[in-house]
Formats: C-alpha cells, sequence, structure tokens
C-alpha cells in the first residue's frame, strides 16, 4: 500500500452498512480512503481506538442555535461546540431567529456567520411563510440551506402558517422533503384557559394528543394529494404513531431522546418547567407507544430539538416559562445508554442518527462509513459509566434536564471531515464548519 495517509485509526470496532467488525480506517484529504486490515499503512498520524466503537457521524437534524438575535440563549459557535463534545458531527439548523431565516439573503447570512466559526457542519432550514411561497423552489436550492420548514402551531418565535389555503399552497410548491411542526393552532387557542397558572405539569393538558394529531392527519392528507415529501418533526402521542403507520409513503418521522426518556407526571414533579417542550413530554402511554413505532421501524430519524433558553426564562410562572431544553450534547449519551439497557441495539441508533438523515434528505458524502464518504466519525466507549453534569454542558444556557444522570456509553472522540474536533472531552480547533452539500432530487 504506497499511499500515505493522513491518519490512521486502528484497532476500532466500527459499525456501518454491513454490521459491525474490528478495522482500521485511514483518512486522507478529509475523506475516508481506507477501510480494513491496514497493518503496514504509511500515516502522518496513527490513533490506537482498541476498545472503541466508530460510528458514522451523528446528524442532528433538529437544533436551534438562536443565531442571530437570539444569542444571549445561544449562537452558532456555542452550539457547535455542544453538538461536537456530545459527538454530532453535523447539524440542520432551524428558522425562527430574528430575523426569521425566510429569504436567499437571511440564508447566506446565517451561512456566513456559520463558516469556519462552527466545530460541526451544517444547513439550515428556510421558513415557510405566506409571503415566500413563490420563492421555495429557489430557496430550496441555495448553498446551506436544508429545505422548507413549517410551523402549524406557535412555539417559540414567529413563525405560524396555520390556515389550510397557504398550507396547501406551500406544500404543492415543494419539490424536497419538507419538514412541519404539527400542533392544530386553532385547538391550541381555544384550550388555553386549561393552563394552570404555576403548574407546568399542565402543559401536555393544554397541548393535548388531540391538537398533534388533528395537525398530523391533515398534513399527511396534503402531502398525500399533491405527492410530496413530508417530515413530521418530535412525534409526540401513541395516536400519530397509530396514524402514521399506515401512510408512510409520503412521510417521514422524526422522535426525540426527551420524549423517549422523560415521563410524566414525573418529569414535571422533578424539573417543573425545565421540562416543557412543544410537543409536551406526555405519560408512560405515549411513551411506550413511541418506543413501539421506533422499535417497528415506524420512526425514521432522531433529532434533539435542542431549544436552548435561559434559566431566568425558564423560571417564570408558567404559562409565561418559555418552551424548550438542551438536547444535542446529550443525544449521544442519553441514547448510547438506551442501547446499553437493550431497548434498541447500536445497529438501529446508526441508522436514526446517520443512514436515515443521509437517506431523507439526501446529504451527500455523509451519513455513513465508506470509502470516499467524508471521514465524519463518532468515536464512543459502549462501557464507560458518566453522570452527565450541568457543569459539561457547552450551550450558552449551562443547563440540561439530565443533570445527575448516570449514562453507560460515552462519546470519547468526534472527526469532522477528518479533523479531530474533539477527543475525550477537550474541543479542538479552529473551526472548520462547512455547509453541507445535498444530492439533486433531494
Amino acid at each position: 500500500m504506497a499511499q500515505t495517509f493522513d491518519l490512521l485509526i486502528t484497532g476500532a470496532t466500527v459499525v456501518n452498512h454491513d454490521g459491525r467488525g474490528v478495522r482500521d480506517i485511514a483518512i486522507a484529504n478529509g475523506r475516508i480512503a481506507a477501510i480494513g486490515n491496514l497493518k503496514g499503512a504509511k500515516s502522518a498520524e496513527t490513533l490506537d481506538a482498541t476498545g472503541l466503537h466508530i460510528l458514522p457521524g451523528v446528524i442532528d437534524s433538529q437544533v436551534h442555535f438562536r443565531e442571530p438575535g437570539l444569542v444571549h440563549k445561544e449562537d452558532l459557535e456555542t452550539g457547535s461546540r455542544a453538538a461536537v463534545a456530545g459527538g454530532v458531527t453535523a447539524v440542520f439548523e432551524m428558522p425562527n431567529t430574528k430575523p426569521l431565516t425566510t429569504s436567499a439573503e437571511a440564508l447566506a447570512h446565517k451561512v456566513s456567520l456559520a463558516r469556519h466559526r462552527m466545530f460541526c457542519d451544517f444547513a439550515f432550514f428556510v421558513g415557510g411563510t405566506r409571503e415566500n411561497i413563490a420563492d421555495i423552489p429557489a430557496l430550496e436550492k441555495l448553498e446551506g440551506s436544508a429545505g422548507m420548514k413549517v410551523f402549524m402551531g406557535s412555539s417559540t418565535g414567529d413563525l405560524l402558517v396555520d390556515d389550510g389555503v397557504s398550507l396547501d399552497a406551500i406544500i404543492a410548491k415543494i419539490s424536497r422533503r419538507a419538514s412541519f411542526h404539527a400542533e392544530d393552532e386553532a385547538r391550541l387557542k381555544s384550550r388555553m384557559d386549561i393552563r394552570r397558572t404555576g403548574d407546568p405539569s399542565s402543559h401536555p393538558e393544554w397541548r393535548d394528543p388531540e391538537a398533534a394529531l388533528i395537525a398530523t392527519t391533515r398534513l399527511v392528507a396534503m402531502a398525500e394529494k399533491y405527492k410530496k415529501r413530508v417530515h413530521v418533526l418530535h412525534i409526540s402521542t401513541a395516536e400519530e404513531m397509530a396514524f402514521l403507520k399506515d401512510h408512510k409513503d409520503y412521510a417521514s418521522v422524526e422522535v426525540t431522546p426527551h420524549h423517549l426518556t422523560l415521563e410524566a407526571p414525573d418529569c414535571y414533579e422533578r424539573l417543573g418547567a425545565y421540562a416543557q417542550m412543544n410537543p409536551p413530554v406526555r405519560d408512560a402511554r405515549h411513551r411506550q407507544a413511541i418506543w413501539a413505532a421506533l422499535q417497528s421501524g415506524v420512526v425514521d430519524v432522531l433529532g434533539s430539538d435542542h431549544a436552548p433558553h435561559m434559566r431566568e426564562e425558564k423560571e417564570h410562572v408558567y404559562p409565561d416559562t418559555h418552551s424548550g431544553m438542551t438536547g444535542v450534547q446529550t443525544l449521544v449519551p442519553i441514547m448510547l445508554d438506551h442501547v446499553n439497557a437493550g431497548r434498541l441495539t447500536l445497529q438501529r441508533l446508526v441508522d436514526l442518527t446517520s443512514h436515515g438523515p443521509q437517506r431523507l434528505f439526501g446529504l451527500r458524502g455523509k451519513g455513513r462509513i465508506a470509502v470516499g464518504y467524508d471521514a465524519d466519525l463518532t468515536i464512543v466507549d459502549l462501557k464507560r459509566r458518566e453522570t452527565i453534569r450541568n457543569s459539561w454542558i457547552e450551550s450558552r444556557c449551562g443547563w440540561t434536564p439530565y443533570d445527575g444522570v448516570e449514562v453507560t456509553g460515552w462519546p470519547i472522540g468526534t472527526f469532522v471531515r477528518g479533523h479531530k474536533v474533539m477527543w475525550d472531552g477537550e474541543i479542538l480547533g479552529p473551526a472548520k464548519g462547512e455547509p453541507a452539500g445535498f444530492l439533486e432530487g433531494f
């Protein structure tokens, strides 16, 4: 083997599309150059990863990094530090910033803010509104665009499209898979008096399962009408999963670690408004149904819905508390703990966090460990036991709902296009994040 590689990683168990096995990985010019028994290969640097597992770089396809306009909570740099600290190599970031990311100019500005300032690679969703429907075909194809994102129910920010005519027009116009927050705004408005002052446990009573189901069924009907691909974000109810299992032709399904891990009423008793999310964390019946849908293959991807707020914003009196929690840094350790508990296989986790996002969104050169692909790698120690602490969190808000939770399985290293950006808890600069590329037709 005459070629000299930039980096040779030896001795690890590699987990990819053909299973798992002890293999060496050679990296050159930011891409995977060889996989197998590479004893005797020449490289500028060698990393012994014996005893560790190498996963395809984890892709978190739903984060809110708050820049521009809300940088007191988070910015692109701090959010990306949280990502790579947790083993995440690429993120899709949401458009509910100030100003909103709804135009070519706003998207280009975010790309300029992110390039070589974010530690991971990135793409940005463009918010779908009544005003930019005619621009959707162009917005979907711009550099750094992850496609369109539509809020059917109100959440943080001012992006809301709740009338059928506008939703119909947006879905008719899309060509790529578009992502949707599906809660019915009319039902939310009609039930606001159900909220109990000072009691965040009333949040899932207000934003009830019916509000989610109404929106999801309406969305899927429109997708089927136009034969367009839609991605239903953060499914939180048993009823939606029962419906979606029979409507997978055009609808893909995301779930979050917090809907798989936290459970009402316990989470509200322990965490108060720190457990408050849209859509809400619900009771055991819904959590069990989400796990069943994941295990049966209805679920396509995991996204963290990382949505940081400062402590003072979470500690107002409910319902004036802000909805959202950190999640990008804890996605990998929380889900590895579920793997070790036997709730899913490591191969299934890889499908949900690497192969799945690549398959749904058409990412170019990412999502698997294969020769010619970007050298995006998440290196984990499946046996390492750690306790998640607020002090570990890189997000500007500095807290996690999992503070004090002991997990088995921990991210050890993060490589983005061959650059070692995190190793054993240390973030390594300089930041070299670039916009992710997408295949034509996606």
